[in-house]
């Protein structure tokens, strides 16, 4: 116990003492949202992956899907390293890094309200932002609850209070570049932990082909009849499988604590170098959490179930940990609250900086200084931290489930709000307010209204899981089919130097990536 908390604490000094190094580069509005567009690749890629996964996907999702399909879960890692990471730095890092230093943006709001000339566009998506970011910041705490119940035997409240202190303290210090240097920290930890980790647990089965002879002689309930169902390689469900791989790899092309590390990357081929780092990271770390996932049913008569008979899903995976030497144990811990640091800094400093510059600079204060902006950035900060730390102990204390159903539907809301209008108003010069606003509405809308008729028992998509791939390819679909109908905003897309000339350079680069 002493030695896991001397780790605990040299993790905690590392990363406040980051904060205070970081402080000089947080006095601007840009320096500290975005550490002056000036962020190398290195930093921008971990920056990107341990923003993409957390708590939620090392305790819920690998437990809860690698239940579901086995092995076949790993596709889920692939697919996020490839779609979600790879292709998300290749065709929209080049273009958001030129288009918001063009259009002067700062937030995925402020480039919506630029873009399509509309305050009232900024306004919206900047509280759609707020609305869903708060559920999913909450869902980063009640990833750790078991584990540190498991390895500590602190209580849950403890947990959240403390991690929420020391990520305000650091974020608040030394801003966006506090944040992605802890996230390259964080990152090296969660690398090295996730291999050992696998390495752990399946040795304590008896090794790789051991694991796999078990798992394949394990009956599938929703398959009866399908020998090494969860060994095959789509495993016994492929369609919701599919809706898995859609939600978890698409959706970052519209989240916007996701797209804003294309924003902060310096330019020159930093971006090229950055999507090959990311794309490894995520392999890894993605890839290695679904993969020991996939492994849970060989420990299903040691985890927690509900009185109906289900498994507990965030139980799976903590209890595959609960053998572990107490020097993995502490490296688990580390790994899991390095995961979830980096997400919730990247959340509260994205929420908070939208809500300042989008929402009350100019509608609320009409004259803000640039001290003043960052101030109110902090302030909010902290704001948002309490409010998601909140809502994480009210739920763990009550029985409401309504909360943790709103935080499995961030994903969908968000993305399916915006990954349409992001994505077409990068590209295209005939894009309508009108299709944003129904791309808003549909994304939005299916998603909150999907979850309000599953508590009613008439759910109009059985799997929120699907009904948020829908909303996000639905998003897709939609912008362009109702601008052909509606008034376009004029706006030219392609980069234009005084002269008038198309900068025929960085049309060869976006050519050339797309064409990788």
């Amino acid at each position: 116990m002493i030695a896991k908390i001397a780790v605990i604490l040299i993790f905690v000094g590392v990363v406040i003492g980051v904060g205070v190094w970081a402080r000089s580069s947080a006095k601007s509005v840009d320096g500290f949202i975005l550490g002056g567009r000036n962020v190398g690749p290195w930093l921008s890629a971990f920056g990107f992956g341990t923003s993409y996964f957390s708590a939620v996907v090392f305790i819920g999702y690998a437990g809860q899907f690698g239940w579901k399909y086995g092995l076949a879960a790993f596709w889920v890692g692939i697919a996020n390293a490839v779609i979600g990471s790879l292709l998300a730095w290749y065709v929209l890092g080049p273009r958001t890094r030129e288009m918001t230093q063009r259009l002067g943006a700062t937030t995925m709001p402020e480039f919506f309200g630029k873009r399509f000339d509309s305050r009232s566009i900024r306004i919206a998506a900047a509280l759609i932002v707020f609305v869903f970011l708060i559920p999913y910041t909450a869902s980063v705490y009640n990833g750790l609850s078991r584990l540190f119940a498991m390895a500590f035997g602190l209580p849950f409240e403890g947990c959240v209070i403390g991690m929420a202190l020391v990520t305000c303290v650091y974020v608040v210090l030394g801003g966006y570049m506090a944040t992605v240097v802890n996230d390259f920290i964080q990152g090296i930890i969660m690398l090295i932990g996730i291999v050992a980790v696998i390495c752990a647990v399946l040795g304590s089965q008896g090794g790789f082909m051991e694991s796999v002879l078990s798992l394949s002689q394990v009956s599938c309930e929703t398959a009866p009849g399908f020998e090494g169902a969860f060994t095959s390689m789509f495993g016994p469900d492929p369609l919701n499988l599919l809706g898995v791989v859609v939600l978890t790899s698409l959706g970052t092309w519209g989240l916007p604590q996701m797209v804003t590390k294309f924003y902060a990357i310096k330019e020159g081929p930093a971006i090229k170098q950055g999507a090959i780092i990311s794309t490894v990271f995520a392999l890894v770390v993605s890839g290695g959490c679904y993969f020991l996932g996939g492994f849970g049913r060989l420990f299903g008569d040691q985890i927690a179930y509900a009185p109906n008979g289900t498994p507990i899903y965030d139980s799976i995976v903590p209890t595959m940990l609960s053998g572990l030497p107490d020097i993995l144990m502490g490296i688990v811990v580390v790994l899991v609250l390095s995961a979830s640091m980096s997400t919730l800094a990247s959340l509260v400093l994205t929420s908070s900086s939208s809500l300042t510059l989008d929402v009350v600079k100019g509608n609320f204060i009409k004259d803000m200084s640039e001290q003043r902006q960052v101030l109110w950035i902090r302030v909010l900060l902290v704001v948002f931290v309490v409010l998601s730390a909140a809502l994480a102990l009210f739920q763990y204390t009550s029985t409401v489930t309504f909360i943790a159903q709103l935080m499995g539907i961030s994903w969908g809301a968000l993305s399916g709000a915006f990954l349409g209008p992001y994505f077409w108003g990068l590209y295209s010069k005939r894009i309508s307010k009108a299709a944003v606003w129904v791309s808003f509405a549909f994304g939005v809308g299916l998603t909150t209204g999907n979850m309000i008729l599953t508590l009613l028992g008439t759910p109009l998509i059985a799997s929120p899981i699907n009904c948020g791939a829908i909303a996000m390819v639905g998003s897709l679909i939609i912008v362009p089919v109702v601008s052909l109908f509606t008034k376009s905003v004029p706006f030219e897309v392609e980069p234009v130097h005084e002269e008038g000339a198309i900068d025929r350079e960085y049309q060869h680069h976006l050519e050339e990536s797309l064409e990788r």
